[in-house]
């Protein structure tokens, strides 16, 4: 058996789980509603405030789906209640971040500045101190979102090996090579 396919979901306080008869999970909480369509081959049974996904054969195919649909409704049910959070670093002088709303202006050494729109179900929050990197902070409770507009604020400028600047992860380790001087 998938060995994270089998693992039951426990559903926190304020937590409301439901299946629809097509196999569409909508977790509710107190930081929002998010909703995931389910392969017809799982089952969801919810049972004692526990989500447990069952899979009918040992196929590959099942197995595969079987962890990937109890991970997805894991995340669904950790975010309406506790939420995601990713920070990231701008290293380099001169790199700048600043949040209006939903714009993420970042001036990161182009001769333009970057203007993203984030969706509505991200809230970002950018830092500047000074003699620190600035950090942009962003939370949400769809990790799957989170993650894919974390990667493509990174993409922008991702870090380069020598001066380790652009935009990195918080606590990201840049593998640092040695520069022409090392050569001699």
């Amino acid at each position: 058996m998938s060995r994270i396919g089998k693992l039951p979901i426990s559903i926190p306080k304020g937590v409301e789980v439901k299946v629809s008869e097509k196999n569409l999970v909508t977790v509710k909480g107190p930081l929002g509603t998010l909703e995931q369509q389910i392969d017809p081959d799982i089952k969801v049974k919810i049972e004692n405030g526990v989500v447990e996904l069952e899979r009918p054969t040992e196929q590959k195919r099942h197995k595969s789906i079987h962890g990937l649909y109890r991970a997805l409704i894991a995340n669904m049910v950790h975010g309406v209640s506790d939420g995601f959070k990713i920070v990231q670093e701008l290293v380099g002088v001169g790199y700048k971040a600043v949040a209006k709303g939903q714009l993420l202006e970042l001036s990161l050494g182009f001769s333009h500045n970057i203007v993203l729109v984030l969706p509505e179900e991200i809230k970002v929050v950018t830092v500047t101190e000074r003699g620190k990197n600035p950090t942009i902070t962003l939370t949400s409770n769809d990790k799957q979102l989170l993650g894919q507009i974390a990667a493509k604020i990174r993409s922008l400028r991702k870090p380069e090996p020598y001066k380790g600047k652009g935009i990195k992860f918080q606590g990201e380790e840049i593998k640092r090579k040695d520069g022409k001087a090392a050569a001699s």
